[in-house]
């Protein structure tokens, strides 16, 4: 292949306007979204391509970005969804033996319009002070006054209802690996490619389906109706989200088991009374500390959330549906990270955790929930006792 023109100058310009100047990454042109910072060292493959990140341009403090360029193998979804990409010092020439081709090629083939050569440090020292904020990257036009315009009149993440347009157009089946145990209705808010997969090692068939699924479709999966509910991960602010509320408030009436992650802990908090709130700046990256309460544990854990529940720590909280209680905790900040539901026999009958445990930060720190669901879900077929 030819090699790329020389990059164009590009700019960087947040809302409050502090502007950072370097170069065109990836596709040249001009794009907005809400400006977060991802702390991972590795995995910006499976960043770029997790659902939950739409609408976001991230900055990604790591200095080193594409040294294992792009395979086809580790994508979360079928396309990147970030709204633009912020990196220091991209590769030069990808070295794995999986690459298939450049990061910076993937980003052109794809229409992402990033920069490169910025102090991503600065940057990020100021989210971390000011807080997560809207910007824009442009190769096109580089006036900091008339991109600031276009930066304050683009949306704001806050009140955003933005899980139905990441969701799936159609409902499909991940089958279980091996003998079929379980079968689950799994509503996609932006759900990775590695939690149906997750599932399916144990047993799990997951019939995923689209965001604006009713209860009626929920209960139609499977031969005699599911044995669980799942509500993934996705973008957007969950007060925003109040289709899924509802039908979660519906299936928890009726007792069905559920497990739900990241954007799915924030809709059960929700579904259970809660308020939920945006944080300054948020956490996302694969190296955060949280204690599962119910076993002292401290695992490590991956984020992408701007939003967080808000619940007593040190109380039980009675709901219509039994006594909820949180069960996780951020060591850094003492953030909800997870919740549990238990009957009045103080059976478990629901859970959720904030995190990403299909990802392999710990790396097998947390895939003791995707068990904890399917003993769950054993409980519900067989009568047991959780």
């Amino acid at each position: 292949m030819p090699p790329h023109a020389p990059p164009s100058p590009a700019i960087l310009v947040l809302e409050d306007g502090r502007t950072f100047r370097g170069e065109a990454y990836g596709a040249e042109g001009e794009t907005f979204g809400e400006a977060v910072f991802n702390t991972g060292m590795t995995g910006y493959q499976e960043t770029l391509t997790d659902p939950s990140y739409h609408r976001q341009v991230v900055v990604m403090t790591a200095p080193h970005i594409g040294n294992t360029g792009v395979n086809d193998d580790d994508p979360e979804s079928s396309r990147i969804w970030v709204a633009g990409y912020v990196v220091r010092d991209p590769a030069r020439t990808p070295s794995s033996w999986r690459s298939r081709r450049s990061l910076d090629d993937e980003l052109r083939a794809q229409g992402v319009v990033g920069i490169s050569g910025v102090d991503t440090r600065a940057l990020t020292r100021h989210l971390r002070e000011r807080g997560a904020m809207r910007a824009g990257i442009s190769s096109v036009d580089t006036d900091p006054a008339a991109l600031l315009e276009k930066v304050r009149a683009s949306d704001a993440m806050a009140g955003s209802e933005l899980a139905s347009a990441v969701s799936t157009a159609e409902a499909y089946v991940v089958e279980a690996h091996g003998e079929r145990r379980h079968t689950i209705a799994a509503v996609d808010l932006g759900i990775k490619s590695m939690t149906p997969y997750r599932l399916a090692q144990r047993g799990v068939e997951t019939h995923v389906l689209p965001a604006t699924a009713t209860l009626d479709d929920v209960l139609g999966v499977g031969e005699h109706g599911p044995d669980g509910l799942f509500f993934s991960n996705g973008p957007g602010d969950p007060a925003a989200t109040t289709h899924q509320v509802e039908l979660l408030a519906a299936a928890l009436e009726r007792g069905l088991p559920y497990f739900g992650i990241c954007f799915g802990n924030q809709l059960f908090g929700r579904a259970l009374g809660f308020e939920t709130y945006k944080l300054t700046y948020g956490h996302r990256g694969i190296n955060q500390p949280v204690m599962d309460r119910t076993t002292g544990k401290v695992e490590v854990t991956a984020h992408n959330h701007g939003f967080a529940v808000r619940a007593p720590l040190d109380a039980p909280t009675t709901t219509p549906y039994g006594e909820a209680t949180v069960s996780h905790v951020c060591l850094n900040d003492d953030v909800v990270e997870g919740l549990e539901l238990r009957d009045d026999a103080g059976r478990l009958t629901a859970f959720s955790v904030q995190y990403h445990p299909e990802a392999a930060a710990g790396p097998h720190d947390a895939g003791y929930l995707f068990d904890r669901f399917a003993d769950l879900l054993s409980v519900r077929t067989t009568g047991g006792e959780a």
